[in-house]
């Protein structure tokens, strides 16, 4: 068995796994605090519109956190089976807060959800829209433990051995990790962007088939003016985020800068086709001292290259594109947002063409995240914990023809069900929210 062949099949299956499931997670978590901001109008106005919108978004909420589940559990199984040196060498901290997700944020959501889909009629209003509250705050909690692990991968600290064992040391160490802050606050952005654009994406889809649907267009509208808000300030967090990544992963702003040598007043490439072989950009376009100055606020300020971290070093390739296809969509969601709140700054009905535009960048975060999640992921390599465990050190001895086979099952299954979501949702966005004689149906 050849073992770069089995590791890039194991890395194949479980970037396709969790690939997928990151979908579904980062339309929820904002998806969730839209819904308490529907429920509430409605509590406060007695509007019915209203009432009809959140039951409309409550029932895409709902299908997307079933996606999620049912690839999140999916994604565990993997652990044992392709990753088994993951728990074997962390999992006395990896455990523990994967264990802290489950008992804080999945039972927190899967037990007040029950109440927010089938309890406004059984219970108080108050109780109702203190249920939408809590599984939104559970999606919080569950970006928080998730985040807290991944971060703690990408920038361990707080971690002791005991005899011949590793654990934590201190917890708040682990936790609160050099990258966590910023990784956190990048990912909550992130999602508030991408909920943003299915909303207005969605509504845009609905208004035209139905120009005078009034719920639609105020949906639209709300949409347009969170992702309005958001987008600049993910740009700034983006920003704060990549010089964290220069001081604790200067490997990987190497990597995304495509930048092979260490050097004073480094470019910044605007595009190349990097050479792994010649460790060379080709097609170059640079700025002239532009990488320096970014990142170093200074001209002629020092950046390292790949060769300072040889041969731990990532492909350079795939985090050089996506690094940028992240940039490039970021710039265009920033422009759709003010120009289509500048727009729908009055009450009249939004030309056909914008509503085009806005239905055709529905999923534009979605792209834009698993861009950024190549760029973290890929970014790492070769480690899976940074300077502890080493990605070819954790993958297990399973015959490549079994995961050749299970991987190409996940495609075929995921594929379907990516189709089947997309078209059920449409669905639901094309009626509309539903209200009869002036009452939610």
């Amino acid at each position: 068995m050849d073992q770069t062949d089995l590791l890039l099949l194991a890395r194949a299956q479980f970037g396709l796994n969790i690939g997928f499931h990151i979908l579904f997670p980062s339309l929820t978590i904002a998806l969730a605090w839209f819904l308490v901001y529907f429920r509430i109008r409605y509590a406060k106005s007695g509007d019915a519109a209203w009432l009809a919108t959140y039951k409309l978004w409550t029932k895409v909420f709902a299908l997307t956190f079933a996606m999620g589940v049912v690839t999140g559990i999916t994604m565990s199984f993997q652990f044992g089976t392709n990753w088994p040196g993951f728990m074997n060498h962390v999992g006395n901290i990896a455990g523990p807060l994967l264990g802290f997700e489950v008992l804080t944020a999945f039972f927190l959501e899967a037990t007040f959800l029950g109440v927010m889909l089938f309890g406004m009629n059984r219970v108080p209003a108050w109780v109702h829209i203190g249920a939408t509250l809590l599984v939104a705050i559970g999606t919080l909690l569950s970006a928080f433990w998730i985040l807290a692990l991944d971060s703690w991968m990408q920038t361990p600290t707080g971690q002791v051995m005991d005899g011949g064992a590793l654990i934590a040391g201190d917890w708040l160490q682990v936790i609160f990790n050099p990258s966590f802050p910023y990784r956190l606050t990048h990912m909550l952005l992130a999602s508030g962007l991408t909920a943003s654009f299915v909303l207005a994406g969605l509504s845009a889809w609905r208004l035209l088939r139905a120009p005078a649907d009034a719920s639609a267009l105020r949906t639209l509208r709300t949409g347009v003016i969170v992702a309005a808000v958001i987008a600049p300030l993910q740009i700034f967090a983006g920003d704060q985020h990549g010089l964290n990544t220069l001081e604790h992963q200067p490997a990987k702003i190497a990597a995304m800068e495509a930048l092979w040598n260490t050097e004073r007043g480094a470019p910044l490439v605007l595009f190349a086709v990097p050479n792994e072989q010649s460790r060379h950009n080709d097609y170059a376009i640079e700025v002239p001292k532009g990488a320096s100055l970014i990142l170093t606020h200074e001209l002629d300020g020092e950046v390292k290259g790949i060769d300072a971290f040889a041969p731990d070093t990532p492909p350079v390739a795939p985090v050089f594109f996506a690094f940028r296809i992240m940039l490039a969509l970021g710039t265009l969601m920033l422009a759709l947002a003010w120009g289509g709140a500048w727009l729908l700054r009055r009450n009249a009905a939004p030309p056909r063409w914008l509503l085009w535009t806005f239905a055709g960048a529905t999923f534009s975060g979605w792209l834009a995240t698993l861009a950024g999640w190549i760029v973290t992921e890929v970014g790492r390599q070769p480690w899976l914990v940074t300077g502890i465990l080493r990605t070819a050190d954790a993958v297990g001895r399973i015959p490549e023809a079994s995961l050749g086979a299970s991987l190409t099952g996940y495609v075929l299954v995921y594929s379907l069900m990516l189709g089947a979501y997309m078209v059920v949702i449409t669905h639901l966005a094309g009626k509309g929210a539903q209200t009869v004689k002036g009452v939610a149906a």
